[in-house]
Formats: structure tokens, C-alpha cells, sequence
């Protein structure tokens, strides 16, 4: 019987070629469309993550402003509460806390020669090399000697390196001008990646002294930045960190803190959240085809059991039972949606690739999305099938007969 089956669907579907392939299409649209979606929600995901995790290990962030109903009343280093004598605390005070690099960060105007950039210049200490995982391409970073002698010494990302000196030169000894401030370059970071106004190979990194006497003119800090000793103790650091500097500020109240504290598990948990919702989102969107192509295909297979009224109705007269003609009817359907899935998977798969390569966007094309688009195939040949394959085997063989 199933041999039987499958001639008599194979029969059915290629007798009219172009009404299946222009059926299966919605299928194969919407398969390929949620496939590629998924992986570009995936990819996603999993670049904001990899680009949180280089920016240090087991971080810990203090940033200055009050915080008030969850959020911070005032950004990134707009605030001035927090001074080098808080970061001195917390690395001689805090024992679960490994190292802690002060940042004095803003955006200045550089030039070298006849080119000029406009990037992002912090100030910090040696330390920042651990905290924040950068590592040394060319010359050396910032020393403790620099620092306290206030040197007007610069250490270039890669980026800030080509935007003024060309791709790939050495500038080590060369001389640049920050705000009309001359520097000399001590060293080149090595390339981590990155996009945007928090582009870390874009940086330039000064002593932290340098910044606070001749661009900031101020004692206080932008922010700090502190590695826990393992991951394991990052909860109980930053709750130690958070009442060292209450007790510091001399806070009672934790909600009135003029401080806000963030650990690195907490913002990849919230970008994590972020990228699954809009993956989440362009998956429904695209699925919305699926639903199209399924409609499509109970559409066909209404017009198929009219189309072939006279001969369900001779097969009913010469014995053939119910069961077997809806099996045929519904077989067809499953055929059209388990091909249309399959070419699906592999124009999602061929799109997702093409994203990657042409848009430079990361893509992650995951097993699962793949089991889905099979499940969401059978779904929909069963169930947009079963109406008519259901319609096909009622039909009275008589009033069959007698269709014209």
C-alpha cells in the first residue's frame, strides 16, 4: 500500500509542475527566511557576548551617579563622585577583588601631522592591561613611573594607530596632539575588534595623572573598573565594593548611593535578553510566510480533490477504503512541505553564509533551528493537509460519480 502511496503522489505532483513548484514556494520562502533570521539573531547574540567577555575578566564596573528607580541619573562620567583615593581603597581594602584600574575617559580631537582624528582618550594606570584584557602590540604600555611624573605619553589602539599614522605603521616615537596637547607614543595595542563609540581599538590610553592636570583639570574619575579574583566571587566583590564606598560616601541608605555598580554576568544577561527578544521578533516575522505557504498549500489540495472528484469517486466504487484515500491526499501535502523545508534549509543556510560574507555580519546557523524548520514543515503538511484529505475521502461515491 505505501508503495502504492508513494507512485500515486509522485503521479499527482508532477502532473502539474507548476502549480506545486509555485505552491512549495511559500514554503521554501518562509523556511529559508526564519532559518537566516535565527542565525542572524544567533550570530548576534554571540558577537555581543564575545565582545563583552574582551573587555576583562570577571569585571566589575563602578560608574558615578545616583541611581534612582533602577536607572542612573547621570552618565557615564557626567557625575563626580568617585576619586582615585575610592580606587585606592578598593585595591587595598577589597580582598576579593584582584586588581582595579581608574579610567578619566572623553572624546578628543587628535592630530599627527596633517591627519586628525576624534577619539575617545583615557586615562588610566598600568594595571588596565589586566583588568580589561588588552595586551601589546608595539613598544610598551603605560608604567608606574609615567604616571607619577604626569608624562605626556600616549599608547594607540589600532585603529586611532592607522586613522593618523597609515595602515599598519609604527608610530612608537612619534609625536601627537590631544586638545593642543602634545604627546609622545610609546606603544601600539593589539587588534580585539570592535564597532561604534565604545570601539576599544580606537582608544588612546595616557597616565591617568596626565589626564586629570592637563585635559580633564579635575581630581575625579570617569570610572573603575576592578577584576574579581574568580568568577565565583564577583557577587561577593561587588557587594563588598558596593559597601566600602557607601560607607566611603557616607551613604546609610543603599537606593540614595551616588555610585552604580555593574558585573560583567549582569550585562551579558541583559544583552543576551535584548538579542533573544529581537531574534525572537524577526523568527515571527518571517514566520508569518509560513503561515502564507501553508494556506497556499490547503488551497491547492482543495483545488486538487475538485479537480479529481470523478476519480475519487471511482475509486470508492471499486472498493477503495476511506483510510487510503486520505492518506493520499495527505501525503501529497507532507511531500510538498518536507521538499519545500528541505530546499528551505539549504537557501536559509546558503543565505545566512552570504550575510556573513558580503554584509560582514556574524551568523550562527544552530542544529535546533534546523530540527524546527523540519517540525514546522510536517506541521504544516499535516495540518493544512488534513482538511481536504478528510474532504477528499468523504465524498459519496455516487455524487462523485456524477460530478461534472
Amino acid at each position: 500500500m505505501f508503495i502504492d502511496l508513494l507512485k500515486e503522489t509522485l503521479w499527482s505532483l508532477t502532473g502539474n509542475k507548476v502549480r506545486s513548484s509555485l505552491t512549495m514556494l511559500g514554503i521554501v520562502i518562509g523556511i529559508a527566511s526564519v532559518i537566516a533570521m535565527v542565525a542572524i539573531g544567533q550570530g548576534a547574540q554571540s558577537s555581543i557576548s564575545a565582545s563583552i567577555e574582551s573587555i576583562g575578566s570577571n569585571l566589575i564596573i563602578v560608574m558615578p551617579g545616583a541611581q534612582r528607580g533602577g536607572g542612573i541619573s547621570a552618565g557615564r562620567g557626567s557625575a563626580e563622585t568617585l576619586t582615585m583615593d575610592d580606587v585606592n581603597a578598593i585595591a587595598t581594602q577589597v580582598p576579593d577583588v584582584k586588581a582595579v584600574a581608574p579610567e578619566v575617559s572623553r572624546r578628543y580631537q587628535i592630530t599627527a601631522g596633517g591627519n586628525n582624528t576624534n577619539t575617545q582618550v583615557v586615562g588610566t594606570l598600568p594595571t588596565y592591561l589586566d583588568v580589561r584584557n588588552v595586551q601589546v602590540d608595539l613598544g610598551s604600555f603605560i608604567s608606574t613611573q609615567q604616571v607619577q611624573a604626569s608624562s605626556k605619553v600616549a599608547v594607540l589602539g589600532p585603529t586611532a594607530r592607522d586613522d593618523l599614522f597609515g595602515t599598519d605603521a609604527n608610530p612608537v616615537g612619534q609625536s601627537i596632539r590631544v586638545n593642543g596637547v602634545g604627546f609622545t607614543v610609546i606603544g601600539v595595542t593589539v587588534l580585539k575588534g570592535g564597532a561604534g563609540f565604545t570601539n576599544p581599538d580606537d582608544y588612546v590610553y595616557i597616565p591617568i595623572t596626565t589626564d586629570q592636570h592637563y585635559l580633564a583639570g579635575n581630581s575625579f574619575v570617569s570610572d573603575i573598573s576592578a577584576a574579581a579574583t574568580s568568577p565565583d566571587n564577583i557577587a561577593a566583590a561587588q557587594q563588598e565594593v558596593t559597601d566600602l564606598l557607601l560607607n566611603r560616601h557616607k551613604i546609610t541608605d543603599p537606593t540614595q548611593a551616588d555610585f552604580n555598580i555593574l558585573n560583567q554576568a549582569d550585562i551579558i544577561s541583559t544583552a543576551s535578553s535584548v538579542t533573544g527578544t529581537f531574534t525572537a521578533l524577526l523568527a515571527s516575522i518571517a514566520g508569518i510566510s509560513l503561515l502564507v505557504g501553508g494556506i497556499g498549500i490547503m488551497n491547492m489540495m482543495l483545488t486538487t480533490v475538485t479537480e479529481r472528484t470523478r476519480e475519487i469517486g471511482l475509486r470508492k466504487a471499486v472498493g477503495v477504503r476511506r483510510i487510503y484515500i486520505n492518506l493520499q491526499f495527505l501525503a501529497e501535502a507532507v511531500v510538498l512541505t518536507f521538499l519545500g523545508g528541505f530546499i528551505g534549509i539549504i537557501l536559509g543556510w546558503l543565505m545566512s553564509m552570504l550575510a556573513s560574507h558580503f554584509l560582514s555580519m556574524t551568523t550562527q546557523v544552530s542544529v535546533s533551528s534546523i530540527l524546527l524548520a523540519f517540525g514546522v514543515s510536517a506541521a504544516i503538511g499535516i495540518i493544512f493537509g488534513f482538511y481536504p484529505a478528510r474532504r477528499a475521502a468523504a465524498l459519496s461515491p455516487i455524487e462523485a460519480l456524477r460530478y461534472e
